[in-house]
């Protein structure tokens, strides 16, 4: 058999070297999910997962939880496209990075492309009871400090969404990833109907019709987001009292969610809690209560939530 000369050998090279779009058509879309245990960050993964499979495309997903359990870091790669070869996303190589709680999206801020990424965000900081010396409310944080303008310096594209305040307003805190799914959505090329379609898939049957609205108010924020100039607010913090600030804490206890656990007894810092004679859990001492959070992020069945109410100082209004 003879050799082709160079001339064709050329030719044939050319032919078959794909152009610069059909390699970018083959290259998979990388969709980076974090937060911390117990917001639904497989849920989102999952319900993306189902939606782009159904659209016919190669998924791959990776996860990691278990241990995470409720507070504790979880993430998820969702990774769709005509052919996915690895589940798990380089660094520098998310074109979406949707992140469920201000700190985790910031952990992650490395993985999202440099030039193109598009950052979504929750402003919600979960700030973990032992993350400062003094655990009452205001005093210095171990903690992110950063804020969404000093973010958006450093991203293509970001979104600080107060997703868990338009959630709660809703009538159900819980949808806040539903919210964050719905700007999700916008940038990506699957009809709205489809994603709620494939949403009502993997939320509770009770909680379809709030979730639905959840989604609907999280692409409309997106829509306005982009037509506005939008000011920069810090995040939401878990704790927001000033520590020179009077305040009060006050247990709500949803009686018929608590299980007689001791959890939450157990691993008070202050020793403030006890159950009573039925087995509820019960704010014994309030006077000793700093409004850590601890037993509100440790409860597994969500009977517990903390507030701190502002006291009004001598001789000022409330």
């Amino acid at each position: 058999m003879s050799r082709p000369n160079a001339s064709n050998s050329s030719a044939v090279s050319e032919e078959l070297r794909p152009t610069a779009a059909a390699a970018k058509a083959r290259e998979p879309m990388n969709v980076l999910i974090v937060g911390v245990g117990g917001q639904g960050v497989i849920m989102v993964s999952k319900a993306l997962a189902s939606l782009a499979q159904s659209k016919g495309f190669e998924v791959k997903q990776s996860e990691v939880h278990g241990m995470a359990k409720r507070g504790g870091t979880v993430f998820s790669h969702v990774r769709f496209g005509p052919q996915v070869w690895s589940p798990t996303i380089p660094k520098g190589e998310a074109d979406i990075l949707v992140a469920l709680e201000w700190a985790e999206g910031l952990r992650w801020l490395a993985y999202l492309k440099p030039d193109s990424g598009i950052f979504i965000c929750d402003t919600k900081r979960i700030v973990p009871p032992f993350a400062c010396l003094n655990r009452r409310p205001g005093a210095p944080l171990r903690y992110s400090r950063e804020t969404p303008a000093e973010v958006r310096e450093h991203v293509a594209q970001a979104y600080a969404i107060d997703a868990t305040r338009m959630a709660e307003e809703l009538g159900n805190e819980r949808a806040a990833n539903v919210v964050l799914i719905g700007a999700l959505s916008t940038a990506l090329d699957f009809p709205a109907e489809d994603w709620e379609k494939s949403l009502a898939q993997f939320v509770p049957k009770k909680t379809i019709a709030v979730n639905l609205d959840a989604f609907r108010l999280g692409r409309s924020w997106i829509a306005e987001a982009r037509t506005r100039v939008i000011e920069a607010e810090a995040p939401a913090t878990r704790i927001p009292v000033p520590a020179e600030s009077p305040y009060s804490v006050r247990l709500e206890i949803t009686q018929e969610w608590c299980k007689s656990c001791d959890i939450c007894v157990k691993l008070c810092p202050e020793r403030c809690l006890r159950l009573n004679a039925e087995r509820i859990v019960e704010l014994a001492q309030p006077d000793k209560c700093t409004g850590c959070r601890l037993c509100e992020l440790l409860c597994p069945d969500f009977a517990i939530r903390v507030h701190l109410d502002r006291v009004a100082a001598r001789g000022a209004p409330a």
